[in-house]
């Protein structure tokens, strides 16, 4: 008698944990990246038992709903890969949130926790990810410039419009070519001058055309070292395939009609945009519309999730032996990478609901337990102490 008073007083506590435990779900049904957790119990004793108590709290592994935010820098994994994230000490963790952004450092953190995500290398090595190095793209020396159009063989002379073109510490400098009809000395010949902005001449060269119109061999092109910032660079002005009509030809007609096009270099450049491909990789476009490919997001997945420690519902860390794969996404079963999205929590409000009632009932049976007990007790100090 006296045992069951303690096992209905053990059933009540067992149950109140539990409802600890799912008003703690409910309390982070919209907490993304969180794990609902389910209570289990378990007999206490031996053949005649003496109550019960909480065995475990065991973390759902079923993975929640996905929704877009809009926001460049939340992800979300369809599959089975957790994202990995790295406190101050080195230490990892693991979570499904994705509510990442870039520090003041252009270290890629999580929003909440402040844990810098870690990206994979090509030798399968972790590696803190971030664009610091990326932020902006170097100036790169123009090399290349093409013209296109008609250059009248009737005409004496002709002098381009302005080209703009980068030195290599990303200084823009304008150029110009200048053109005099040679044939009276040497048949379908143009002598040219390369100026800069203040009219001054760089370099010389020569332009050649065979008789049908189209550029002349060793003679279509100008190739030079100029100095435009502290050091000399390489130049190439090209008028066309020697022997080809797709560049400059050489026709009579009233004017010319030469147009230039500058093929590379620029000065140093920021970034207009960034976004994530499927496999995790960081797509970075700057402002002169270039296309850089940054760092790819780590996963990690485990033989058995359920062994996960939880630090606080959506961050986990792993038990010093457990089973860990690394990987990226779309490789094995890591999963596909979806960008400006996060995975919200996979608590089902119906199955909480269910649960509040099941320990609502077991409760008031415990308590009823509890009761009858006393009441026999108490009966039974009053029939002893009538004699």
């Amino acid at each position: 008698m006296y045992q069951s008073f303690f096992n209905g007083l053990s059933g009540m506590f067992s149950y109140s944990k539990s409802l600890d435990n799912v008003s703690n779900n409910i309390a982070n049904m919209n907490t993304p990246g969180y794990r609902g957790n389910d209570a289990f119990m378990r007999s206490v004793g031996g053949e005649q038992g003496y109550g019960t108590s909480l065995e475990d709290i065991g973390a759902r592994q079923q993975a929640g709903e996905i929704r877009q935010t809009g926001n460049q820098t939340d992800l979300a994994v369809v599959g089975e890969g957790y994202f990995i994230v790295q406190d101050e000490s080195g230490e990892n963790y693991y979570t499904r949130a994705g509510q990442f952004k870039f520090n003041e450092d252009s270290q890629l953190v999580d929003a909440l926790s402040g844990y810098q995500v870690m990206a994979l290398t090509e030798g399968g090595d972790l590696e803190g990810f971030s664009i610091a190095d990326q932020r902006v793209l170097p100036p790169e020396a123009t090399s290349e410039i093409t013209f296109a159009g008609n250059l009248s063989s009737s005409s004496t002379d002709f002098e381009s419009e302005a080209f703009e073109i980068f030195s290599a510490d990303g200084e823009m400098h304008e150029l110009r070519i200048r053109l005099t009809n040679n044939s009276a000395v040497l048949l379908n010949s143009w002598s040219g001058e390369l100026v800069d902005a203040s009219d001054t001449v760089i370099d010389t060269f020569e332009l050649r055309f065979n008789v049908d119109g189209s550029p002349q061999t060793d003679f279509n092109a100008y190739t030079g070292a100029v100095t435009l910032g502290a050091d000399p660079q390489d130049l190439t002005i090209s008028f066309g395939e020697a022997g080809g009509f797709e560049g400059v030809t050489h026709f009579s007609g009233s004017t010319s009609t030469l147009a230039s096009a500058v093929e590379d270099g620029h000065g140093a450049l920021g970034i207009a945009n960034l976004s994530f491909d499927g496999e995790g990789i960081i797509q970075l476009q700057y402002t002169n519309g270039d296309d850089v490919a940054g760092q790819q997001v780590a996963l990690a997945s485990f033989y058995d999730q359920s062994e996960l420690i939880s630090v606080d519902g959506s961050v986990f860390k792993a038990r010093p032996a457990q089973d860990i794969s690394l990987g990226v996404a779309q490789s094995e079963q890591f999963g596909v990478i979806r960008d400006k999205s996060i995975e919200l929590s996979n608590v089902d409000l119906t199955q909480e609901f269910a649960d509040i009632l099941i320990i609502q009932r077991g409760y008031q049976a415990s308590s009823k337990v509890m009761g009858v007990a006393n009441e026999l007790i108490e009966q039974l100090y009053n029939s002893t102490s009538g004699r």
